[in-house]
């Protein structure tokens, strides 16, 4: 799973070509950190299709707001680097993250 931070979010995600997921975390967010094995396990079985991401919200706090992540647990999938699905806060769960995998690729 690759981590994000300021000085690699423009190359790994926006310009990029395909699918990449973000998760939106930080370390203050326990609702977070129990969602990481699930989103490590969809990582697993989506490999090849879609890249997946992690951004610690607490070092890079301008661009989580950029990106309109207003709140956390926040996860978005983009395809080219638009923005093409995004589930949040009890939408964040492992079926709702492969729901909007599903939908989109």
């Amino acid at each position: 799973m690759l981590v994000l931070d300021k000085d690699n979010f423009q190359e790994n995600v926006l310009d990029a070509s395909g699918f990449v997921l973000v998760d939106y975390w930080s370390d203050g967010c326990e609702p977070c950190k129990a969602l990481m094995p699930d989103v490590e396990a969809l990582a697993a079985e989506y490999e090849g299709k879609v890249v997946f991401a992690k951004l610690n919200t607490m070092k890079a706090r301008r661009l989580a707001i950029s990106q309109r992540v207003l709140g956390l647990p926040t996860i978005i999938l983009y395809k080219d680097g638009e923005k093409v699905g995004e589930v949040t806060k009890d939408d964040a769960s492992k079926d709702g993250i492969k729901n909007m995998i599903e939908a989109h690729i």
